[in-house]
């Protein structure tokens, strides 16, 4: 996937600039790496605000057009205000071709409805890892990495090393022995043996025990009866 962002050398630095580039709709951020010197540059706000919107922007490479230069690089981090809808700083790093890159992929869950675990057990997923970890050469790097979930069973676990990573990628978790754990099939609360035989055990009312409409209102009409002749006693007692 193809993204471009465009960006203008900042000549002007420190923190009164970088209020007044704000006030412009402008966001100072930074170029850096490849072996060269950092370099400030400006971006337009309402570009940038939405283009950190979209998932692969966080984790592709992004063609950069600085005035006549054209080159590419990766989002490495960007700061929010803290309760304005403003970006307030973004910072980019440039890509060499043979220079191995370091960078978190998201995952996407697929097939979750129809694993075993959740259809045929009832389990729900979880899902432990939302992004991964990984290395490789620019040219490799994926947008995201796929979690086929249709073989789980509940109570198992996908791995790490059961991923089907792309070719020249490179788990470092897995590198460094640590197979961790991405998704698993857990059983949600079901009635234990105990809650289950209380309520088989409970007594059930029979049809007869169950007084009917018409029982309901002799009943009624019995009471209010009573009720009449008690009266009628007092009246004559007087």
């Amino acid at each position: 996937m193809k993204i471009d962002i465009k960006a203008e050398p900042r000549s002007l630095q420190g923190t009164g600039a970088s209020r007044r580039l704000r006030r412009e709709s402008k966001v100072p951020g930074i170029l850096y790496g490849a072996g060269k010197d950092a370099q400030p540059i400006q971006l337009d706000h309402k570009e940038l605000f939405f283009k950190l919107k979209t998932e692969a922007f966080h984790s592709s490479i992004l063609d950069m057009e600085i005035g006549a230069e054209k080159l590419q690089v990766l989002l490495r981090d960007y700061q929010m205000h803290p309760f304005k809808l403003q970006v307030l700083h973004a910072d980019f790093q440039r890509v060499a071709a043979d220079r191995k890159i370091h960078m978190k992929i998201p995952l996407h869950f697929v097939n979750g409805d129809i694993a075993p675990g959740v259809k045929v057990a009832g389990g729900a997923v979880q899902h432990i890892a939302n992004e991964l970890d990984i290395t490789c050469l620019p040219k490799d790097l994926p947008e995201f990495i796929e979690v086929d979930l249709k073989d789980l069973h509940a109570g198992h676990s996908i791995h790490v090393s059961g991923l089907k990573l792309p070719a020249g990628v490179e788990s470092v978790a897995l590198a460094k022995g640590d197979d961790i754990t991405v998704a698993t099939i857990v059983m949600t609360r079901a009635m234990t043996a105990e809650e289950e035989a209380a309520e088989l055990a409970a007594p059930t009312p029979s049809a007869a025990d169950v007084p009917t409409t018409a029982q309901k209102a002799k009943e009624e009409e019995t009471g209010k009866e009573a009720g009449k002749g008690g009266k009628d006693e007092k009246k004559e007692k007087k």
